[in-house]
């Protein structure tokens, strides 16, 4: 790893992380900017971490929302079930509205509170860890993002190995 890396490099690497941000204008522009500006700039071992780390980081918020999303499938499916039973009692017997029918609304609810929380808190802690990252590589110094799953491994160069023969 470069000791004191170029202000190129530390404009590339700072630019990767930014890069994330253009989810929001461009569909999957958190993986495809960060992969494009990583791959013309790997040979750079300081861009080369900055952008393994953003898109490693980028991967593993996905997996997380998606698993959220998938923990959280079952209850929806019983939510529309329940709530589309209400409207139908509500819409046949308004009088025969019970408060059990009120309280499973209520704690549907509170769950879709809950995750909708967490997903608040997801959407801020990347905020948080891709401005910190920006501005870490924007000076010249490495950033390791919390909770990161390493899908994307850093390269180790492969040794010649040597043979020792005995006689």
């Amino acid at each position: 790893m470069e000791s004191n890396p170029s202000n190129n490099d530390k404009n590339v690497a700072a630019v990767t992380h930014l890069s994330t941000f253009s989810k929001y204008f461009i569909p999957l522009g958190n993986f495809i900017f960060p992969l494009i500006l990583w791959t013309v700039n790997k040979d750079r071992s300081f861009v080369n971490e900055h952008g393994r780390q953003a898109l490693n980081f980028q991967l593993s918020i996905l997996v997380y929302t998606i698993i959220t999303g998938v923990l959280c499938l079952p209850f929806f499916i019983i939510f529309a079930t329940d709530f589309v039973s209400l409207i139908e009692i509500m819409d046949s017997h308004y009088q025969d509205v019970s408060l059990q029918n009120v309280k499973n609304f209520t704690g549907y609810m509170i769950l879709f509170a809950v995750v909708a929380i967490f997903l608040l808190g997801l959407f801020v802690f990347e905020l948080y860890a891709v401005i910190t990252a920006t501005i870490k590589a924007s000076r010249g110094e490495l950033y390791k993002y919390p909770f990161t799953i390493p899908f994307v491994k850093q390269h180790q160069p492969i040794k010649s190995q040597q043979h020792e023969h005995t006689n």
